[in-house]
């Protein structure tokens, strides 16, 4: 997929996490469980931080210069995943992981998306 293109949702999406973990650049993450699953959502870990229960963070924005289970944020991030509709239009931002970072193109609206329920456009 080429982000410069448009995308449509062929399915809906429900977020399971109302409340995505977010934090700055230079947090210090706790790192937990890696996911595991059949969906192709590879190098995705569960940190927490101390103001958060935690949420899933991409590996490639986790330093972990210092010890195997703490880690300090290479950037911003959120994990807020956008509840998606079928037909509902996209433009996309990062790949990363599986998921798509883009911006809903009828409301504005950024979030992760799964890539695999989007199809160019």
């Amino acid at each position: 997929m080429i982000p410069e293109q448009k995308y449509i949702a062929v399915e809906q999406h429900r977020s399971e996490y109302p409340n995505p973990i977010h934090f700055f650049k230079g947090s210090k993450l706790l790192i937990g469980d890696k996911y595991e699953g059949d969906e192709g959502w590879n190098n995705w870990y569960f940190c927490t931080i101390p103001e958060h229960s935690g949420g899933w963070v991409p590996e490639q924005l986790i330093d972990r210069s210092e010890q195997s289970t703490y880690g300090v944020a290479k950037e911003d991030y959120s994990a807020k995943e956008l509840n998606v509709n079928e037909g509902e239009q996209f433009q996309a931002i990062t790949f990363l992981n599986g998921w798509v970072w883009c911006q809903r193109l009828s409301d504005n609206e950024i979030g992760w998306v799964p890539q695999n329920i989007l199809k160019a456009i």
